[in-house]
């Protein structure tokens, strides 16, 4: 499945990313904390890899795989998340799995 930057990261507590910088990734883990405005966010300790701080300043680029969120609104959520110049322009997800809600739903 494809990855996508993220620069929200005061939203990815408790999520797997990739870290990347100049193209190359440096480090793929679970973000275990975050700065509220997005300015940095420290990978979990794994093995004999120790906790890392990684801050958007330095460079440092995240990704994260979409994964199927859970409930009626889950694909909606998704979808304006991955194609946010979508959003309010009418545009609809397609239906997939009886997860996407109707007009008669809403």
């Amino acid at each position: 499945m494809p990855v996508y930057r993220h620069d929200t990261w005061n939203t990815l507590r408790g999520t797997v990313v990739e870290i990347r910088k100049n193209g190359t990734t440096i480090r793929t883990g679970l973000v275990e904390d975050v700065m509220p405005d997005s300015s940095a966010l420290w990978i979990a300790a794994h093995g004999l890899t120790g906790r890392v701080l990684i801050e958007a300043a330095e460079g440092h680029e995240v990704w994260v795989e979409p994964k199927q969120l859970k409930g009626t609104r889950a694909y909606r959520m998704t979808w304006s998340a991955l194609h946010p110049d979508a959003a309010g322009t009418g545009v609809k997800a397609p239906p997939t799995d009886g997860c996407a809600t109707t007009s008669a739903q809403q």
